[in-house]
């Protein structure tokens, strides 16, 4: 069978649905390919985001937290509940009805925009014809003017714990264990790790992370990694830096580790290892040898500043390509494709793209780190404002962390925001909209905030910048 489309996306995760719908909306016929398969046997659109990423994940974080709340943080309110327990079948099974609603939610969003989909994998074949192969081996081409190619990324496996779905688990699989582990590794203390990692140790769980790098978190700013390792460690998460996993043997539906770190060899017995070293872009069999796409050496799909390939009418978004793997990214990498497809004005920053870490606290950022800043021989300023001086916060019994805010010394134009503590993830907008309008700390300084809310640290982190900061010592 042949069909010929304006767009073809091949991908339906966070960037290329958005960047189907918007396609879409524009007035071009449109399709999109995906094989992501969901719990039902049926096509989940939404990728890995919607289906065992940040949707299901954030479920579970939130679940993990009522739970961690009430046998925890309660008695301090005054409440207390006589031995609560988790469910840990209904505890997934709600994660699994909120995975449904939103897959759901992109099929119907298809349905309204006139996107036709296809149930199956996508393969680029030479003058921008997609082939595609069915669930049950059949095959058929189709063809447009423009391809996006949105493949997204999958786990990386270690060669040494490979993924067996039981005992030794990938993200996916650390969403669907159906009882508490006694003793759960995680190897990396990245985004993944960090926020699965917190949801098991609420409910029970012994949880030992394992990280290669000597620094904790060091994509972000040292003072709020700081802050959050602390806090981590109060909360009875165990992390080793510097600790390389160089063994993981199951024995016994056990999983018996061997990691260095500085000071040699060392052995740790789990139940169940979730490995979380990173992703990488998901381009095996994406293109056929004679497409002219290019790959570079980690396998991302190489493209310029406008997302093009330097194939004519083949682009590509999202994880496949250079870039923070975020799906916020992805999304708008796929709006503005899909605008410079038809003829219009597309637009991303990729100075100002928002980080967040789910966790508690959450850690949020935008813009650069000091030591970014210092390694460039920037001039900046320094301002810095802590959760325990807000009302709302110590109101909330949330008041750990601080806003730091970095100003270019002679300017003021604001260069980076780093937050750890209550609701930072909703906070580090203000930030983002501040940095994409190029506003300084001044302008933050002199914009009313409500009171009480968490944005005045915002607001103060703002004032301090110049050393004028009202509920703290300068």
């Amino acid at each position: 069978m042949s069909d010929k489309f304006d767009v073809i996306v091949i991908g339906a995760g966070p960037a290329g649905y958005v960047a189907a719908i918007r396609a879409a909306q524009l007035g071009l016929k449109t399709a999109c390919v995906d094989a992501f398969v969901g719990k039902d046997g049926k096509q989940a659109l939404g990728g890995t985001c919607l289906n065992v990423g940040c949707i299901p994940s954030k479920a579970l974080l939130d679940s993990s937290r009522q739970f961690h709340n009430l046998t925890h943080n309660f008695a301090v309110h005054g409440i207390s509940a006589d031995n609560p327990r988790i469910d840990v079948a209904t505890f997934v099974g709600r994660k699994d009805k909120i995975v449904k609603q939103f897959t759901g939610g992109v099929s119907q969003l298809f349905k309204a925009n006139k996107i036709t989909p296809f149930f199956g994998t996508g393969k680029l074949l030479k003058g921008n014809s997609v082939e595609v192969t069915a669930p049950d081996g059949s095959k058929q081409t189709i063809s447009a003017t423009n391809v996006i190619l949105a493949s997204g990324s999958v786990p990386i496996e270690l060669p040494f714990a490979k993924f067996d779905g039981k005992n030794i688990v990938d993200n996916a699989g650390a969403l669907d264990l159906t009882e508490v582990p006694k003793r759960l590794g995680v190897i990396g203390a990245g985004v993944i790790g960090l926020e699965l990692g917190s949801v098991w140790k609420r409910l029970g769980a012994d949880v030992t992370i394992l990280e290669a790098l000597p620094d904790f978190l060091s994509v972000a700013d040292a003072d709020v990694a700081k802050i959050a390792a602390r806090e981590f460690a109060k909360q009875g998460l165990t992390i080793k830096l510097g600790a390389k996993l160089t063994k993981a043997e199951i024995k016994k539906n056990e999983v018996e580790l061997t990691y260095e770190d500085k000071d040699g060899a060392h052995q740790l017995t789990v139940d169940k290892l979730l490995v979380a070293v990173g992703r990488r872009a998901y381009t095996a069999g994406l293109l056929a040898d004679d497409t002219g796409v290019k790959l570079d050496e980690r396998g991302r799909i190489v493209v310029d500043e406008h997302n093009h390939t330097g194939v004519d009418g083949v682009w590509a978004i999202g994880d496949a390509v250079r870039g923070p793997m975020l799906a916020h990214k992805g999304s708008e990498e796929g709006v503005a494709v899909a605008e410079w497809i038809a003829g219009k004005a597309g637009h991303i920053n990729y100075d100002t793209i928002p980080w967040v870490i789910y966790t508690e606290p959450e850690i949020a950022w935008a813009g650069k780190t000091e030591k970014e800043l210092k390694d460039a021989g920037i001039p900046y300023k320094v301002g810095t404002f802590p959760f325990a001086a807000i009302g709302r916060a110590v109101a909330m019994n949330e008041a750990v962390g601080q806003v730091k805010m970095l100003a270019h010394a002679e300017t003021d134009r604001l260069l980076g925001v780093h937050m750890v503590g209550p609701g930072v993830s909703e906070l580090i907008a203000e930030a983002v909209v501040t940095m994409e309008f190029k506003g300084s700390a001044e302008d933050l300084a002199r914009i009313v905030h409500a009171h009480p809310t968490l944005s005045e640290a915002v607001h103060e982190a703002a004032l301090s910048v110049d050393k004028r900061a009202i509920h703290k010592g300068n």
